[in-house]
């Protein structure tokens, strides 16, 4: 898992809800910090890879996970310029 500077949760959100926080959040950041994103929508799984391409933003990482017992995402995205 890759370490993240800064944790969004976006649980309970839906497309494209989780998308949106992320490109406000990701405004925070200073270039080569990770964020990461959690998400309970299975969209982010292929979302969160073509707002990456769209951006220029780096995604390092996406990884299945369980929180409170529901299918759950973990994205983590390294910001560029």
């Amino acid at each position: 898992m890759p370490k993240a500077d800064v944790r969004l949760d976006t649980l309970g959100l839906f497309c494209p809800m989780p998308i949106i926080h992320t490109s406000k959040k990701i405004k925070d950041l200073a270039v080569g910090q990770v964020l990461e994103v959690v998400s309970d929508d299975e969209g982010i799984k292929k979302d969160m890879p073509a707002w990456c391409e769209a951006t220029g933003h780096e995604l390092v990482g996406l990884e299945d996970d369980t929180i409170n017992h529901k299918a759950a995402y973990r994205a983590f995205v390294k910001k560029r310029s």
